[in-house]
């Protein structure tokens, strides 16, 4: 079939099935278009909570995927393709237990260390730090979650992203560091977990230096996964749905390099956008679901023959969940 088919078929079963598509923002134009509610990770799993329908198809990674399933374990959570996030990849239990080895060897008591996790992990991940009194955040919310949690006194230990640990301590002016840089854990506020978002990591002071150059007028909006130095030489840094807000506002004829996922900076305006790279910095798992991959989906339900249905262990969802809600009481 050609994708005006897919499309033809997949709007009929969302017609005759008991469903709700949701996409996030990085998927590609015709899977975003097919979606009845988009946004970012946690909108999606919040909005997915306050949704009636029984099924319910996520199209984007499949840390995502196992948040609507934890806060919402009625619905049955489809996946087109359950892609895993790269970042998400970088940290399993046994990896986070080790990090947590490695701080108890320097001299820190685990009971003096409070986790917090980056959305962007797993539920196995979620977990550990619920089980250990840590919460989740999002790129939105990570400011005010860490300062949640140093009035705890204890030192936070921040996983995944290491950028976004890292520029948040600098918008804090507080000390961080990544374990197994040679510094002393000791001595940081934020202990960073070595991961990161490729993504991310393809926008450079130099990128910038090119469109300010070109453009003097210019504004550099980026998002907090990238590096730090990028972030310090923006005009503005923020979330996915911070950057649509802030995009939005400004004049329509204002220029603007955008460093963040393709997809998104793609659709944000017709006219005086950018992307804040010489590449194109396209989500790799995020490009993965296809129109094919959603038709068979909900093909799927209509067959009464599940395909890519999401489940999360209960004593990792009851944890992951913990986890979840001590950020939402923030």
């Amino acid at each position: 079939m050609t994708n005006e088919d897919y499309k033809k078929e997949i709007i009929r079963l969302k017609d005759e099935l008991d469903v709700t598509i949701v996409a996030h923002f990085y998927q590609k134009d015709e899977v975003f278009d097919m979606a009845d509610i988009s946004g970012d990770s946690l909108q999606l799993a919040q909005m997915a909570m306050d949704d009636d329908n029984p099924y319910l198809i996520f199209c984007g990674v499949g840390f995502m995927g196992e948040s609507v399933k934890i806060l919402s374990p009625e619905k049955r959570v489809l996946m087109p393709k359950i892609a895993c996030c790269a970042m998400a990849r970088m940290i399993d239990g046994e990896h986070y237990d080790t990090s947590v080895a490695i701080l108890e060897k320097s001299g820190l008591k685990k009971e003096d260390i409070l986790p917090i996790t980056y959305i962007n992990s797993s539920a196995e991940v979620k977990a550990k730090v619920g089980e250990m009194g840590g919460m989740v955040c999002t790129s939105s919310n990570a400011k005010k979650i860490i300062e949640k949690g140093l009035k705890s006194g204890k030192k936070i230990l921040f996983v995944p992203d290491k950028c976004l640990g890292q520029n948040i301590a600098i918008m804090m002016g507080l000390t961080s560091c990544v374990i197994g840089d040679g510094s002393d854990p000791k001595e940081s506020d934020i202990i960073c977990y070595n991961g990161f978002c490729s993504v991310h990591q393809l926008f450079d002071v130099e990128d910038i230096e090119f469109y300010r150059n070109k453009y003097p007028d210019i504004k550099i909006i980026s998002h907090p996964e990238c590096k730090p130095e990028v972030c310090e030489a923006s005009d503005f840094v923020g979330s996915t749905s911070q950057i649509i807000k802030y995009i939005k506002e400004l004049d329509p004829e204002q220029k603007v390099a955008v460093g963040t996922e393709f997809n998104l900076v793609n659709r944000l305006r017709e006219k005086n956008t950018y992307v804040l790279s010489s590449t194109k910095p396209e989500c790799p798992t995020m490009n993965e679901t296809t129109l094919e991959d959603l038709y068979n989906t909900l093909k799927s339900i209509e067959d009464d023959k599940i395909m890519n249905e999401v489940q999360v262990q209960p004593e990792v969802a009851k944890w992951a969940k913990i986890a979840l809600e001590r950020m939402f009481e923030i």
